[in-house]
């Protein structure tokens, strides 16, 4: 008998306001994946990935990490995952590098930060204050927080906002290696992801499709 899914959804609803927002009788994401959820504006992407990373409660159903309900296993599996949400949210007046150490989870060495800047094309710009950086910039000082992080389930929210087509290049690289190292991402974007192996996920209306392949 093979090991369970690393993530596993059953009969998960979540409503506001009597409307039902979710709804998704099954689904999985195995170790190696990438799932992209995909949807027009409303359609309940970021409502589901807020109720994988618990910061919203299902109104009924299941969601289980490694074959456990998250609720029985809280927190080991928030110690696993990371979510990056479509605002870059670093503080203005902290240097990338001081972003990257406030934002960690563990301690971190000054080698690492700098390696994880130089990754993600901001060599050279380590010391400086981020209201001093483009938009575009201050996308790639949060998104090195995917190369210092020993999350395995990454959970991103429009992770692409702001980002040139470089920046497109170097993130689809981060999702490939993370994937080929064992890891597994849930990005929720409408960029035409040029990586391998992506499953989609599609959102419509007030409702999630049953039985993704």
């Amino acid at each position: 008998m093979g090991h369970p899914s690393l993530i596993t959804i059953e009969n998960l609803r979540f409503e506001r306001d009597d409307t039902t927002v979710v709804s998704c009788d099954q689904l999985h994401l195995d170790v190696g994946e990438i799932l992209q959820v995909e949807g027009p504006n409303g359609s309940g992407k970021t409502t589901l990935l807020r109720l994988l990373t618990t910061a919203l409660q299902p109104s009924e159903g299941t969601i289980l990490y490694c074959g456990k309900s998250i609720a029985q296993c809280r927190l080991e599996y928030l110690s696993d995952i990371l979510f990056i949400g479509h605002q870059s949210a670093v503080k203005l007046m902290l240097t990338a590098e001081e972003n990257l150490l406030w934002m960690a989870t563990s301690e971190l060495s000054s080698t690492a930060v700098l390696d994880a800047l130089e990754a993600l094309g901001l060599a050279g710009y380590s010391d400086i204050p981020c209201y001093k950086l483009s938009a575009g910039q201050q996308r790639r000082v949060a998104l090195a927080r995917l190369l210092v992080s020993d999350a395995r389930l990454w959970y991103l929210d429009e992770p692409f906002t702001a980002l040139d087509r470089d920046g497109v290049k170097l993130l689809e690289w981060c999702m490939s290696d993370h994937v080929s190292s064992g890891g597994a991402v849930v990005v929720a974007t409408h960029q035409d992801l040029d990586v391998q192996g992506v499953r989609h996920y599609p959102v419509l209306g007030e409702t999630l499709l049953r039985a993704c392949p």
